[in-house]
């Protein structure tokens, strides 16, 4: 069958028109975050180091200790529970920005500030993009990025797309999992709030509705440093739910007042809130005295990669008009080198 020029355009035309009618997909906007949405603030100038909540988040998800070369170094092997940074049995680690002599807290120059490093519950996760059997799904209420195990396959892009490096697989296992922090939403279900706000001792890790907690670090950046402020403790709820120090389950008291509140100085904060719109927004806020990119956390302000790249695929692929577009020049360049090896032949058996 001979197919000229015009009769080719006329087939991938029609195709075009064809395929476009079927299915059209739109490029998708930024998705907002549950209007009910939980939400964790960390203010870095609150924070003492003293691994309450590393602590209370391995009691409250039955997570199993974890001991490092450093224990070995030191010829205690097997005594601490010091991982040096998340792992697939630690969800929550507290890290230190040091700078010179580091003596002076809260300061960059020749100080030192701590900062906890935990899932930031994106409103665009691109955990969730990446997976490609929706193991990652975010709630539509509680805005909780959680991890479905009978939907993994294993692929490990969550790794690789998460700009925080949050999710940690487990490579010492012949069934290995992925683990990352959830915010206790399994204590949240039943009334209570994460370990890592009801058992920090300054206040340095509260909860709340997301929408309370942006409002509350406007109000600490906004004060002057050196003035004093009523910070709230364990979480800006007026009750919730008390989980037993020993072995986390819940007291007998149904509901703790939370009246307990601290009064101290401010410290300079940097006026940004971290979390605020990295990524389309986050669900776990961080205030600062020392730049955020010095405490190990991308730059300010990126954009989520999901919304990115989808747009573009979806763009590329709307109607199907350009991989039919590209599809039929790879089928005419194969038509026309084919003609010419035919007519060569021919030109040669004469």
């Amino acid at each position: 069958m001979q197919v000229d020029r015009r009769e080719f355009f006329k087939i991938l035309s029609a195709g075009a028109v064809t395929m476009s009618s079927i299915s059209t997909v739109q490029a998708r906007s930024v998705t907002a975050l549950p209007a009910e949405a939980e939400g964790v603030l960390y203010d870095a100038t609150l924070c003492i180091g003293c691994k309450s909540c590393e602590v209370a988040c391995k009691r409250n998800n039955s997570m199993p200790m974890d001991h490092d070369s450093y224990e070995k170094a030191l010829g205690v092997d097997g005594v601490w529970d010091a991982p040096k940074d998340l792992n697939a049995k630690t969800l929550n680690k507290i890290k230190v920005y040091r700078n010179g002599n580091a003596t002076t807290r809260n300061q960059e120059t020749d100080g030192f500030s701590f900062v906890r490093r935990a899932c930031m519950h994106c409103a665009e996760p691109d955990c969730a993009s990446a997976c490609p059997t929706t193991a990652f799904t975010k709630d539509a209420k509680t805005g909780i990025v959680a991890w479905d195990k009978d939907r993994c396959c294993g692929c490990r892009y969550c790794q690789i797309a998460c700009p925080y490096n949050i999710p940690k697989f487990e490579y010492d296992k012949a069934i290995p999992l992925v683990h990352k922090c959830e915010m206790c939403s399994h204590l949240q279900a039943e009334g209570g709030i994460p370990g890592c706000a009801e058992f920090c001792p300054t206040g340095a890790t509260i909860h709340g509705k997301l929408t309370d907690i942006l409002e509350e670090a406007k109000r600490r950046i906004a004060v002057q440093e050196g003035e004093e402020y009523p910070y709230q403790v364990a979480s800006l709820k007026g009750t919730y739910r008390r989980t037993s120090d020993k072995d986390g389950s819940f007291i007998q008291d149904e509901a703790q007042d939370n009246t307990y509140i601290q009064r101290r100085p401010v410290a300079k904060y940097i006026d940004y809130i971290y979390g605020e719109v990295e990524s389309g927004g986050a669900q776990y806020l961080i205030l600062s005295a020392v730049p955020f990119e010095k405490l190990g956390l991308p730059r300010r302000g990126f954009k989520s990669a999901a919304v990115r790249s989808e747009n573009i695929s979806h763009t590329l692929y709307k109607g199907m008009i350009a991989p039919i577009a590209l599809l039929g020049g790879l089928v005419f360049a194969a038509h026309r080198s084919s003609k010419s090896l035919h007519d060569g032949e021919e030109v040669g058996d004469e």
